[in-house]
């Protein structure tokens, strides 16, 4: 008899449209693969040597402010740039190529050195959320800015450049892979069936809870039933809103709060600064309505068995369809467990 707790099978990702091959079994296998060093939680209040800290000077020379709360700076070293020719390239049909218009800026969400949204006081997470509210209606307003990506990437494993709390927003003229087929899938939803996709799978995760990690009045933390990363989770709106600056007052707090409890559950889990990359998916800037979004939040953390051992994509990964070992509802289970 089939057990969806102990065979293989496939799930489907409504959102990308993709499968991903959970083997549950997998996880009794022994490990000899690369151990990573575990990350250290010492750091100070304020270090000198980092670029991002208050009245200290950055690689290109500027100095920071002495700021008290958030920080915005357009990004020394920007991936996207404004002042970006247009052009484009085609051979044959197959060799494409265009320009990229953007912006790319980075937000400090703290003064201090050692802090990070799980240990840092919801106020102050708080004032991080408006900051982004900002940002998004700023750099949305633009006539060349079609969409803007809130990001985070927290740890060395995930190629975070320096510890000290801060996140970057890549603003860009088209819409990125990973976004533009959740709108074409969240589109032909309501099309279809007349009502939002994330809509409904809020109303089945709450009715289910056997993947629920945290919830408050406005939002809730879930490992998505399609989940590819061990531990990945997903903050959804449990109202229908389709970017930050639809968000209440209360519900800019209770962001806040849920973005807090969901990160600190992941330092609990293996008793160490839980690495990840995490933002918003949300609707583009282009003008139209897009009543199709529902903003949701994404956490791809990398952590498989300890604070030592990562889950690789590799092999079957790159070259055929995303593997799990750990089933969404065990990862949820221990989730809640901390």
């Amino acid at each position: 008899m089939l057990d969806w707790n102990r065979d293989p099978h496939r799930r489907w990702n409504p959102l990308s449209r993709e499968w991903v091959l959970v083997s549950p079994h997998r996880t009794q296998r022994p490990w000899q693969g690369q151990v990573e060093e575990a990350p250290s939680s010492s750091q100070p209040d304020y270090n000198p040597a980092c670029y991002l800290c208050p009245g200290n000077a950055r690689a290109g020379g500027v100095r920071n402010p002495n700021y008290a709360s958030t920080f915005v700076f357009d990004n020394d070293f920007a991936a996207l740039k404004p002042d970006t020719p247009a052009g484009d390239f085609s051979h044959g049909g197959l060799l494409l190529a265009e320009t990229e218009p953007g912006i790319s800026r980075v937000v400090c969400f703290s003064p201090k050195h050692n802090l990070t949204i799980a240990n840092m006081e919801p106020d102050d997470i708080r004032l991080v959320v408006d900051c982004w509210v900002d940002q998004f209606l700023d750099l949305g307003a633009r006539d060349f800015i079609n969409y803007v990506q809130i990001f985070e990437n927290r740890g060395a494993m995930m190629g975070a450049s320096n510890p000290h709390p801060h996140g970057q927003i890549w603003s860009c003229k088209t819409l990125p892979n990973q976004v533009a087929s959740e709108q074409l899938s969240q589109q032909a939803w309501m099309a279809e069936r007349g009502g939002c996709l994330l809509c409904e799978y809020v109303r089945i995760e709450r009715s289910e809870g056997v993947r629920l990690v945290e919830e408050n009045d406005s939002f809730l933390t879930v490992v998505p039933f399609w989940a590819v990363w061990p531990f990945e989770t997903m903050i959804l709106a449990k109202r229908h809103l389709t970017a930050l600056d639809e968000l209440t007052t209360a519900e800019r707090a209770a962001l806040a709060d849920i973005l807090k409890r969901t990160t600190a559950r992941y330092d609990r889990l293996f008793q160490v600064p839980f690495p990840y990359t995490g933002g918003p998916h949300q609707r583009p800037t282009d003008g139209a309505p897009h009543r199709e979004w529902h903003m949701h939040w994404h956490f791809y953390p990398p952590l498989l068995r300890s604070a030592t051992v990562r889950k690789f994509m590799t092999g079957y990964e790159l070259l055929g369809t995303p593997q799990r070992d750990l089933t969404a509802e065990t990862a949820a289970e221990r989730l809640r467990a901390v």
